[in-house]
């Protein structure tokens, strides 16, 4: 059990570090998914970046859509420990398997990577809620969810350093490689730590009005995937723009109806706090749908229209640590890119290349392009990825010291209260890439990197007070036997955003004016925004009495 003297229970520590290498292991996989999908220079797959796109939004949907399954087993039959142990082995599984090169093994990967997401990623969250359930703890829920989520955040930025270096220096395959490894040691830690919250691993029987597993198996799971697969075959043409998304939102429909039928079904006493989280869930969508994407429209802002050049300082020191990309002026084969960095496919459906010049240079002056016999300098794309999570390691003590500090003053604002200011502050982020298009004049010159800082900066403040605090609330609102469950249902809505943030960034070529694309970004969010800050008062008054 846990120390009763501590202000956190020990269990925290093993978690944290667990999460921190599985985080470690998925966003380095993730953070050159997208470069190695649209690589047609060093044996990647050589796709369209709309294309990809869709495979990206797709695949990080899935993979926070799956919980909703790990998390009712968990709940019901699996118990949360081999839940995360069966999740584990899967992921790493999934990870080592992209490493081999082509496309043979890289679908079943990924479906590897899908399931075992779905039963680490709820259950491990809500293993962490059971921790402080003991009174003593019960203040710091939030403060613990705060600390935890940092863990994810130093896997997430040491990873791209390991990546960088990696696919840089011996190729995708090593990178992907070590993505695996760091989920084993993730695996490892977590059962080094099993003494610490084996107490908590308490499943919660169905009662006598829940729906039965098989039940929920026939007539949710089954449904779902039968009417995923019949839409994707049998739908003339795209309804909402390729066959995954119509997949993916038909799909999605028995899982949502399930959860409006807990709520009509659940007692009057359970009723209230479902409806609320129900509605967070709808709310926090669009929150999904603009930061996720990171790891394509911004990915692709850095690299091409983002001055990746590094002082000549710092070339020889960043090179000997495998974060440099050299670019020269010789002429080889790349994609047929046209001024605004769009390609065209041939009949197999890949990229159409040309013999020239390296496309960074595309919008370089020839004065700045490097001599011949000579090399540009420039950091490595998917380092971008890691100002987010270095952010969040930096801010995170910050965030938690200042509602620290308004709790102290009473002036702490509700949960909700605070997520809405998160939806509010990702609005702003879009902003500040309006800004970078301006300066670079849509893309006829490159920016500096301090545009994406700048975004990534505001974009993590808005994270901060959202995500953590989402996590929080479901743990504290959702009727105890149905909390993996209501957990799920939060990874459901980030699954549905990250579909939207794939839908939404394979419209980037599309738009001509690129500040309209971030234009879009921000009315959606702070929309968003008025519609939760129009529920504040509803939400208050159910959360005066949280479930216990």
């Amino acid at each position: 059990m846990a120390n009763s003297t501590s202000k956190h229970p020990k269990g925290l520590y093993f978690l944290f570090l667990a999460e921190m290498w599985e985080r470690f292991g998925y966003y380095l996989m993730i953070g050159i998914f997208f470069l190695y999908m649209t690589d047609t220079q060093s044996a990647g797959l050589a796709l369209p970046k709309d294309q990809a796109s869709d495979i990206y939004g797709t695949f990080i949907a899935l993979v926070f859509l799956t919980p909703f399954i790990g998390g009712l087993l968990a709940d019901r039959l699996l118990g949360y420990r081999l839940s995360i142990t069966i999740g584990g082995v899967l992921m790493g599984l999934g990870y080592c398997g992209l490493s081999i090169p082509g496309e043979s093994f890289f679908f079943l990967s990924l479906a590897l990577i899908i399931i075992g997401n779905g039963f680490f990623k709820a259950n491990i969250s809500t293993l962490l809620g059971n921790l402080y359930s003991e009174p003593q703890y019960l203040p710091q829920k939030d403060a613990g969810y705060n600390i935890f989520y940092m863990g994810i955040n130093v896997g997430a930025f040491i990873c791209n350093f390991v990546a960088a270096y990696l696919r840089n220096t011996y190729g995708w395959g090593w990178a992907f490689l070590a993505a695996g490894i760091g989920m084993f040691i993730g695996l490892i830690v977590f059962w080094a730590g099993n003494k610490t919250h084996r107490d908590y691993d308490i499943r919660k029987p169905a009662q006598p009005h829940d729906m039965p597993l098989w039940k929920v198996v026939g007539l949710v799971i089954v449904p779902a995937m039968v009417v995923g697969v019949l839409s994707w075959y049998l739908i003339p043409g795209d309804v909402f723009g390729s066959d995954s998304t119509d997949a993916f939102i038909f799909g999605s429909i028995p899982i949502i109806l399930f959860y409006v039928s807990l709520w009509a079904k659940a007692s009057t006493e359970d009723k209230k706090p479902i409806a609320a989280l129900l509605s967070i869930f709808a709310v926090v969508v669009v929150f999904w749908g603009v930061f996720k994407q990171n790891g394509t429209a911004l990915t692709t802002w850095a690299e091409y229209y983002t001055d990746r050049s590094l002082p000549e300082s710092l070339e020889k020191p960043a090179a000997s640590l495998g974060m440099v990309q050299n670019i020269d002026a010789t002429t080889k084969t790349v994609p047929a890119f046209d001024n605004a960095f769009r390609t065209s496919t041939d009949a197999e459906g890949k990229v159409v290349t040309k013999e020239g010049v390296e496309p960074y240079l595309n919008n370089l002056p020839e004065r700045d392009w490097p001599q011949e016999g000579n090399s540009l300098k420039l950091i490595s794309t998917e380092l971008f990825q890691s100002i987010n999570p270095f952010f969040v390691i930096i801010l995170t003590p910050v965030v938690v010291g200042f509602w620290g500090l308004m709790r102290r003053k009473r002036k702490e604002p509700s949960t909700p209260a605070k997520m809405a200011w998160g939806l509010f502050i990702t609005g702003l982020s879009t902003l500040v890439m309006v800004g970078a298009v301006w300066a670079g004049d849509n893309g006829l010159d490159k920016v500096s990197s301090m545009w994406l800082v700048g975004t990534y900066f505001v974009v993590t403040i808005g994270e901060l007070c959202l995500s953590p605090m989402g996590l929080s609330l479901v743990s504290k609102v959702s009727p105890p036997r149905l909390t993996a469950l209501m957990m799920g249902g939060w990874f459901i809505a980030t699954s549905i955003g990250n579909k939207l943030s794939g839908i939404l960034a394979s419209l980037w070529d599309t738009y001509d004016d690129k500040q309209y694309f971030f234009w879009v970004n921000f009315a959606v969010t702070v929309g968003a925004a008025l519609v939760l800050v129009l529920m504040l008062n509803w939400l208050r008054r159910i959360m005066e009495k949280p479930a216990v």
